[in-house]
């Protein structure tokens, strides 16, 4: 099955970012696009990465072989509904919205389950809108797809093809399953990292002491407390069951916390700490989750003028490009004096081996 023409309902940081890797690594494809925000339409264009910008949902999507809606999730439905008419009985339609039972459900409705396939990368950033793409957003994360009962076999190849040449990780998984798993490993850390926040803006002195000092592990749990609100609202409403399932399950266990430090009961806490270090240590480290890991390194760097120029100099020098820098003001955790991020692992790799040849001590 050929796949050149590929269309885009939504154009923001993650259909800007699948937009860019396809590109990327499959230049003949032709790229349209459709969004209200004409500026990040006219922008993707200028880029090189959109080819035709679509003025309205009409015949001309009928030209695509695929179709990624990348509108929040509630919009989805909708535009799933409205781009039906257009749609040729060859081609794939996917999403890539973090919740799947409710527009598997529409799309049994509308009979589409044929031509619609489930998707969700799970990468993102604090960021939003196009400006915040990159093609590298999706390597090595996962991508759940979520196939109907009626998927054929050659276009969930097709669709796991396109994933595994944008560099992402295809997990091919049924739709009720992945809401239960998202609902879990990433609504409800949105939730905590939210209410969290808000109880040290809550709790604060009036010199704002706790808000100085917020660095290291508090700023590492509560990053993703930043994310758009909007999107976040849809997504807690439209998965409110299976959030609101594991919810009740962390609030238990969060008294049982409280009862147990109230009563001074040392072993618990200690066992609590081991077996959540144990399996935590556990996880994989070579692949980005639904909550963004960092490829970065931490350095023990001397607080003197020109320090960190060195530094950039050596990976320069290298042709190792820096993503991100910055200093560390509270490193609880043992990290470094400076924290260097990088575009990928392989970049990672290098810097931490290059920096540790001229003696500097990487974590």
């Amino acid at each position: 099955m050929k796949y050149n023409n590929i269309a885009f309902i939504g154009f923001g940081l993650i259909g800007g970012s699948i937009a860019r890797a396809i590109k990327k690594y499959r230049p003949i494809s032709k790229i349209y696009a459709y969004t209200n925000n004409s500026l990040e339409l006219s922008k993707g264009k200028s880029d090189g990465v959109i080819d035709v910008i679509l003025e309205d949902i009409d015949t001309s999507l009928s030209e695509c072989d695929i179709i990624f809606l990348c509108t929040p999730v509630e919009f989805n439905e909708y535009y799933l509904e409205k781009i039906k008419p257009y749609i040729k009985k060859e081609s794939i339609v996917t999403d890539v919205g973090s919740t799947k039972s409710s527009i598997h459900n529409l799309a049994k409705k509308l009979d589409m389950e044929e031509v619609f396939i489930g998707g969700h990368p799970m990468a993102g950033s604090e960021k939003t809108g196009y400006a915040a793409s990159d093609a590298l957003l999706l390597e090595n994360a996962y991508y759940m797809i979520t196939p109907s009962s009626k998927t054929p076999e050659e276009k969930l190849d097709v669709l796991t093809d396109i994933v595994t040449m944008i560099k992402a990780i295809p997990f091919v998984i049924d739709y009720q399953k992945h809401d239960n798993v998202v609902a879990t490993v990433s609504h409800l850390p949105h939730i905590l990292a939210a209410a969290l926040v808000n109880l040290v803006k809550d709790n604060d002195y009036s010199d704002e002491v706790m808000k100085r000092v917020a660095a290291g592990g508090f700023k590492d749990i509560t990053r993703i407390a930043a994310a758009s609100p909007i999107m976040w609202e849809q997504i807690c409403m439209v998965n409110s069951v299976p959030i609101n399932k594991i919810l009740r399950k962390y609030i238990d266990m969060l008294e049982d916390v409280y009862k147990h430090l109230s009563d001074k009961s040392s072993l618990y806490i200690n066992d609590m700490f081991e077996k959540s270090g144990e399996y935590r240590n556990s996880f994989d480290s070579n692949s980005q989750g639904v909550i963004i890991s960092k490829h970065d390194i931490s350095v023990h760097i001397q607080d003197k003028p020109g320090a960190i120029s060195v530094i950039s100099a050596i990976l320069a020098a290298n042709s190792i490009s820096i993503k991100n820098i910055g200093i560390n003001h509270n490193r609880e955790k043992g990290e470094g004096a400076l924290n260097i991020s990088f575009y990928d692992a392989d970049s990672c790799e290098m810097a931490g081996k290059l920096l540790r040849e001229y003696n500097y001590t990487v974590l």
